[in-house]
């Protein structure tokens, strides 16, 4: 994720690449960084503290504590934390990092890499306007973005978060149908994605409702209405609305780690 918001970062122009210092401890990911996107890379935390005033915390749940007190001493009231570590919320992210910075708690997904990203936010008490305002530019450069509280990042975190691991799946499922019907891999794979990204902006661009999409689709007795009628008999959608549930649930569990 941390290389997926750089690469929005730079590539959007939203940041000029001397703009943005990576801090990474394994050397091979700094070059990675340093000659892919331009940007400045150093192995020293406490430098890029130093550094920069809008930090973002790009590591993993059980390691973010462990960065807070590092730095923490060098964290003032110019700094502004962005966090993108699932399940840890703010209340967290205050005890951990004190009362100085402002906090904002993100939740994007890979998707960033391709400026199709969707990212939810949330912002601590402490954080000002102008804060807001940074993140929804920062994250917004690549895709989507949107403020909603925080009551909801358990859900949102197995929608958006997880969702295109679970989008994947279907498309996986759809392709191995496909090749059973002797449809060559290649042809396949295309043909799912391109059905997946068109029917997704048809919808964004159009709002149009999905049920009512899904019927304009299905020509009575037609192919689509005979795939539909097997859907409909299976237990696709309380499978879905169960994955769904078992990714708000971890999240949540994170959030009490």
């Amino acid at each position: 994720m941390a290389e997926a918001i750089a690469s929005a970062l730079v590539q959007t122009g939203c940041c000029d690449p001397w703009d943005v210092i990576a801090c990474d401890r394994d050397a091979a990911r700094r070059e990675l960084l340093a000659k892919q996107y331009g940007v400045a890379v150093t192995d020293d935390v406490k430098q890029a503290v130093r550094t920069a005033r809008t930090l973002v915390l790009a590591v993993k749940p059980q390691d973010l504590d462990a960065l807070l007190a590092e730095i923490r001493p060098l964290l003032t009231t110019r700094h502004l934390l962005v966090s993108i570590a699932a399940g840890k919320t703010l209340a967290a992210l205050k005890r951990a990092a004190g009362d100085k910075p402002r906090l904002v708690r993100v939740m994007p997904n890979l998707a960033l890499m391709v400026q199709e990203g969707m990212s939810v936010f949330c912002a601590a008490r402490n954080a000002k306007p102008a804060d807001r305002k940074l993140v929804a530019q920062l994250f917004g450069s690549a895709g989507s973005v949107l403020e909603l509280p925080e009551k909801h990042f358990d859900a949102v975190t197995a929608l958006s978060g997880s969702g295109p691991a679970f989008v994947a799946y279907v498309m996986q499922a759809l392709i191995a149908g496909a090749t059973a019907l002797k449809l060559p891999r290649d042809a396949a794979r295309l043909l799912a994605e391109q059905t997946l990204i068109g029917t997704g902006i048809y919808l964004q661009n159009t709002g149009r409702d999905t049920a009512d999409f899904i019927q304009a689709v299905a020509s009575p007795k037609g192919t689509t209405a005979a795939g539909l009628a097997v859907l409909e008999k299976s237990a696709l959608a309380q499978t879905l609305a169960q994955t769904l549930a078992a990714a708000a649930a971890r999240s949540a569990e994170l959030s009490k780690a």
